[in-house]
């Protein structure tokens, strides 16, 4: 037990999902963060983070794995409104492909002419002006995730 308990404090994902580093967040409740990613491939490009340790999505208890999918539609529908996208992306990198160490969902929106397989590389994306305006697009989704939750 001990064991697990150093992972999980090492856990970037738990740190983050669990509010120990800054971010920007746009929802939260008992069982789940959703940040901003800090590198997004659009504008509105929103993690989501159970608080509790998991690596896997098989790993899950029927209460996690609702909640992931609750704040999943909730958060596309605040990004449609938001930004008006072509489409949203929703995904996750699971095993050595997982950075955080931690199960964490992407919501992505997206526009029709971008190769989304970039996503997927090590290639720079050019979002230093996204990546600017992450203090005013926090304030922007979380406003309107209040408003949507709230009805």
């Amino acid at each position: 037990m001990h064991r697990i308990m150093e992972k999980i404090e090492e856990c970037l994902g738990c740190k983050l999902a669990n509010n120990e580093l800054e971010t920007q967040v746009v929802y939260e409740n008992a069982s789940v963060t959703c940040l901003l990613d800090h590198d997004p491939f659009n504008e509105g490009h929103v993690l989501i983070l159970p608080k509790r340790h998991y690596r896997y999505i098989d790993e899950f208890d029927a209460e996690t794995a609702q909640a992931v999918m609750t704040a999943a539609q909730l958060l596309s529908r605040a990004v449609k409104s938001a930004f008006n996208p072509d489409g949203i992306s929703i995904c996750q990198n699971g095993g050595s492909f997982d950075d955080l160490t931690h199960f964490h969902m992407h919501v992505v929106p997206r526009q029709e002419a971008q190769d989304f397989s970039t996503f997927y590389t090590d290639d720079a994306w050019d979002n230093e002006a996204i990546k600017a305006r992450l203090p005013e697009t926090r304030e922007r989704l979380a406003k309107l995730v209040e408003e949507m939750a709230a009805h």
